[in-house]
């Protein structure tokens, strides 16, 4: 489906190292016509690392947007009853969050703006960035696969080497993905093998 025209909720969460690959995302999808509304976690809002500093990754997610973050519970409850979007992406969605959101738990603004969208019964589609996906948080992963209204962005392995139990998705399906989550159809190959990233 045409993303054009669409509002779509983007939602960022802590993995710092994964957002580099995020912002030209978030820019094709506007480029593309769609009204992207932003949403961050804590992490993302307060936490610098090695990866930048938190106010400039705020300042950069608004500059293409053209909104202000969404960055308290408050703020992201109305995107279910009052501001409904058609779709809501979390990239990248940390293995922490992707255990609450397996869990039914809503502690961020990410995932209240997520539970606003389950509540409207529209697709969230999901781009994980987890060091532990095949390891203790992999039924979370699987709960979430085998679960209604959840799609995914392509994923696989980003060093099996070195990090045997982590999996991030290939941002660059991002748009694809999303396409085909309003079709609610998942898209195919879910399932990838990724070239070996460095952090």
């Amino acid at each position: 489906m045409d993303i054009k025209g669409k509002r779509i909720g983007f939602g960022v969460t802590g993995s710092h190292c994964t957002y580099e690959e995020i912002f030209p995302q978030i820019q094709k999808l506007v480029d593309a016509g769609a009204e992207v509304v932003p949403v961050i976690s804590n992490t993302v809002k307060f936490v610098d690392t090695k990866f930048g500093k938190a106010v400039d990754h705020v300042s950069k997610i608004e500059e293409i947007t053209g909104q202000k973050v969404i960055s308290t519970i408050p703020e992201a409850e109305p995107l279910g009853p009052k501001n409904p979007l058609d779709c809501m992406v979390i990239a990248p969605l940390t293995g922490n969050s992707m255990s609450k959101l397996a869990n039914a738990l809503t502690d961020s603004p990410v995932l209240m703006a997520a539970k606003a969208t389950m509540r409207n019964q529209n697709p969230i589609v999901l781009g994980i960035s987890t060091n532990d996906a095949l390891g203790l948080n992999g039924v979370n992963l699987m709960r979430l696969m085998a679960s209604q209204f959840f799609y995914f962005i392509p994923f696989g392995q980003d060093h099996p080497f070195k990090k045997p139990n982590s999996l991030v998705a290939d941002m660059e399906q991002l748009q694809v993905a999303v396409e085909s989550a309003l079709d609610r159809e998942q898209y195919q190959p879910v399932l990838i093998q990724r070239m070996f990233r460095e952090d």
